[in-house]
């Protein structure tokens, strides 16, 4: 991995239409690195990272603090089989918005849906692409019908998913 120049991150602004911008941070190659690591298992410990990128602990411990700070890193969870905690079907929704949409009130809308796993704003005839994640197909139905009453909501088209290959980046 070459050394690439420091990228800015830190306190989010504002952009016009209210969306923030990206926030700024000097990133180096070690801060690179510690990303790419956390992002591949973010339960590494803070001596097995050290280890990785030949730092302390405590040195690692502070410039993750100091990425979680600038919103570089934005949190950590866990990965789990949707089916095995009942969501067995998964669907990419996209919405087709009205001619007089809101925006921000159209987004609240869709945050609100527990089913809806992910949102994505998209150029092309769809303003969003939804991943819904729900137990059953009626349970699609569903999501699909609140969808489709949402203000702001022309109408939906609705992939069913059949299988996962893989998710995520190191799927």
């Amino acid at each position: 991995m070459g050394i690439a120049p420091p990228v800015r991150a830190g306190p989010a602004q504002q952009r016009p239409g209210g969306r923030p911008e990206e926030p700024e941070a000097d990133i180096d190659a070690v801060d690179e690195q510690l990303v790419g690591l956390l992002r591949a298992n973010g339960r590494a410990s803070y001596a097995e990272l050290a280890r990785q990128v030949g730092l302390s602990a405590p040195s690692v411990h502070e410039r993750v603090g100091k990425l979680e700070a600038a919103g570089v890193i934005t949190g950590y969870q866990a990965v789990v089989d949707p089916a095995t905690v009942g969501l067995g079907v998964t669907a990419l929704v996209g919405v087709i918005e009205s001619d007089q949409v809101d925006d921000t009130g159209l987004e609240q809308a869709l945050a609100e849906l527990p089913s809806v796993e992910d949102c994505w704003r998209v150029a092309g005839s769809e303003g969003y692409v939804l991943k819904v994640r729900v137990p059953d197909i009626r349970a699609l139905e569903d999501t699909i019908s609140a969808l489709n009453r949402i203000r702001g909501v022309a109408r939906t088209r609705t992939t069913v998913v059949l299988s996962t290959k893989w998710e995520g980046r190191h799927g």
